[in-house]
């Protein structure tokens, strides 16, 4: 099997796995306990959020963990509106964020709250100028992403995390597919919210966290007991934990040898793509940094690509028959029957976005795999487009 959906989910690291497994049974105490045992699981956990901590370049104290990257969002986007609904119902987001966002904002519209959906430009590009113009005396809160889940698109946060601050307004980034494959420091980019999701970055599923700068006005998501300094009561996911910080920290360490490896393949796929097969768009930035300054324009790994006069849903059943896996789009919106709104935002046509696959590239591919997937890809379009003739 070659696997190419690292961005729907990674498997869990075998050295973190070995971390985890502990605290499955033999280690098995309630971190909220007085106990020895328990002790040992509140210090897994302490040293978990200072890893995360470190990763970020934050205080232990503003982690907040949780069970993933949606909960991350939806509690950032409530917490805030909650806390400051007094202050403003004005929120700031971009057409292209994950439906954890954008659902959270029609849920917050509901609710009575005002929210402007940015443009971007041809590469999924949200201008930082649009976001100074959106926001009013009585903005309470942007959100973009760091970089999109689709088409691999990095945003200039520090810029729009430095207009936010100027403006006094709270900035929160979703980088469940940023972190641990680019630079993340939450200071120089004024970043006061930041949702991550273990998945994403070799850990377990179930578990993430969202980081909220200290002093930021911010409302508990659950209530019962004490934990996560009395915003997120519940008996801690603790082997979960033990393996999103490990993950984060083998991620962050290992991050400029990885990227190098992703960037050479997803460089040689798409190559091989545009040269044999007629008329394949690639989505968003083509190259990954810019030219000039070297910094990443898009995710190393991500590679979305559209094949105009094909379905995405039949291309991927015949992969999948070849042993490759990829995907339509998001893994959270797989077998909608919709077109990805990021593409359309982008300026596809539904023909072109309903023919789009997302190839995202992991650690452990290799350039053979890449020239097998090339190879199928070249058979199965035309097999595709001769039958649509």
């Amino acid at each position: 099997m070659i696997y190419l959906d690292h961005a729907a989910t990674t498997p869990v690291d075998p050295a973190v796995l070995q971390q985890m497994l502990p605290y499955f049974s033999e280690n098995y105490g309630n971190a909220s306990t007085i106990y020895s045992l328990g002790q040992s699981a509140k210090k897994a956990i302490h040293t978990a959020r200072k890893q995360l901590a470190d990763c970020l370049g934050c205080e232990i104290n503003e982690i907040y963990f949780t069970a993933g990257g949606s909960e991350s969002d939806n509690w950032a986007l409530w917490g805030v509106a909650r806390a400051l609904k007094e202050k403003g119902r004005h929120i700031v987001t971009s057409r292209i964020e994950h439906h954890a966002i954008l659902n959270a904002c029609k849920a917050l519209e509901k609710e009575g709250y005002e929210v402007t959906y940015l443009p971007v430009d041809a590469n999924g590009i949200v201008s930082p100028e649009d976001v100074r113009r959106a926001i009013r005396q009585d903005t309470i809160l942007v959100s973009v992403m760091a970089a999109n889940n689709e088409i691999g698109t990095v945003q200039d946060i520090a810029a729009i995390g430095a207009i936010c601050r100027e403006k006094n307004v709270l900035f929160h980034t979703d980088a469940v597919q940023a972190f641990g494959k680019i630079p993340i420091q939450v200071d120089s980019m004024h970043i006061d919210l930041l949702s991550v999701s273990a998945h994403k970055l070799y850990g377990p599923k179930g578990v993430g966290f969202l980081y909220v700068r200290n002093l930021s006005p911010f409302g508990p998501l659950i209530f019962g007991g004490s934990q996560e300094r009395n915003r997120r009561a519940g008996t801690e996911n603790v082997p979960g934990i033990v393996g999103l910080g490990a993950a984060a920290a083998t991620a962050v360490s290992s991050m400029e040898q990885v990227c190098a490896h992703e960037e050479k393949l997803r460089e040689h796929l798409k190559d091989r793509i545009l040269s044999e097969i007629p008329d394949a768009l690639v989505n968003g930035w083509e190259a990954v940094r810019d030219p000039e300054t070297g910094a990443y324009r898009s995710l190393p790994g991500t590679l979305d690509v559209s094949f105009p006069g094909i379905e995405a849903q039949s291309a991927l059943i015949m992969l999948d028959m070849e042993g490759i896996c990829c995907s339509g789009g998001s893994a959270c919106t797989t077998g909608a029957l919709e077109s990805s709104h990021v593409l359309l935002s982008i300026g596809r046509s539904d023909i072109e976005a309903k023919g789009s696959l997302r190839f995202t590239i992991g650690k452990d591919n290799t350039l053979e795999e890449m020239d097998r997937t090339a190879d199928a890809l070249v058979r199965i379009v035309e097999r595709l487009r001769s039958i649509r003739l």
